[in-house]
């Protein structure tokens, strides 16, 4: 009989090693915004501001490296021109597109 697996007992996924070239990042970021979920996109972001290096993120971004962390938070809601600072730095761009082509 198999050993069963408690999901308190897995370690947390960290994406951050995985955001390594600009195609990993769009797809990422791609992926989180179909999922429409505001907190999830800003904790996508502090991922890949993490995989870049926060201290220049911040600096890019002209926001505090201690703001930039609790704005980019899983349970936090930074304002849309927190996003678009960071997205800028970050140098990626949030694209609309229409629902049904």
């Amino acid at each position: 009989m198999s050993k069963r697996t408690k999901v308190s007992e897995l370690p947390e996924f960290d994406a951050t090693p995985y955001l390594d070239s600009e195609e990993a990042v769009a797809a990422y970021l791609t992926d989180v915004m179909e999922a429409g979920d505001p907190a999830l996109l800003a904790a996508a972001l502090g991922d890949i501001a993490r995989a870049r290096g926060m201290t220049e993120i911040a600096k890019a971004s002209g926001i505090a490296r201690e703001a930039l962390y609790k704005a980019l938070r899983a349970d936090s809601q930074p304002r849309f021109d927190t996003i678009s600072k960071v997205c800028a730095a970050l140098g990626v761009r949030l694209v609309v597109q229409p629902l049904h082509t």
